[in-house]
């Protein structure tokens, strides 16, 4: 993808919902990929339905108060950001089952996350976010994601010190149920160094 394909598919939409991207700053450290956590893992949440005639202003409030107390953001306001590895939007990410990298991001002054982000990369459409975000030294993930009366999201703590998640890890370094060899290696590579420490 040319330059200013990526921005005009990727940079740009991530701009106007408030996020700008840091290109080729993503700690070494950061865990791959997050599933199977366990429940008393989750550091709060909550959620907003969508009946709500504040949705998307409610979901931005909640999201930026979970983000600031359990310690997503750094003091610069930066974190990782999961996006998919082409210029899909999550629509389409779902439909295509592809992976995921992670992206460190800045959160500008005036942001969007729930109105403008989930309309490009971070969800279906505004107020129907799916996104996952993680803290630059791992200590937190946050999900959004949709479901069938409203938006939940919310923020487990320590993912790469999770038994389940580390279960998980190893079981797709093994499984290339993504058929996509480079996803594999990021995998088997972090485990490696998390066991060499």
């Amino acid at each position: 993808m040319g330059r200013q394909e990526r921005h005009r598919k990727v940079l740009g939409p991530l701009l106007r919902a408030g996020l700008e991207v840091i290109p080729d700053a993503v700690p070494a450290s950061a865990i791959p990929h997050v599933l199977g956590y366990e429940q008393e893992r989750i550091l709060g949440g909550f959620l907003v339905a969508y009946e709500d005639p504040r949705l998307v202003e409610r979901l931005n409030e909640g999201w930026y108060d979970l983000a600031m107390s359990t310690g997503l953001l750094d003091e610069n306001r930066e974190f990782l950001l999961m996006l998919p590895r082409g210029t899909w939007t999550a629509a389409e990410d779902r439909r295509r089952r592809m992976t995921h990298t992670w992206h460190r991001v800045r959160l500008l002054d005036r942001w969007d996350i729930m109105g403008a982000g989930a309309n490009s990369f971070l969800g279906i459409h505004a107020g129907h976010p799916g996104f996952a975000m993680l803290a630059l030294d791992n200590s937190v993930w946050l999900i959004a994601d949709t479901y069938e009366s409203g938006v939940g999201v919310y923020a487990v703590c320590d993912p790469a010190l999770s038994p389940g998640v580390l279960r998980d890890l190893e079981w797709l370094a093994r499984e290339d149920i993504y058929k996509d060899r480079e996803f594999r290696r990021e995998v088997t590579a972090w485990l490696e160094r998390r066991q060499q420490r």
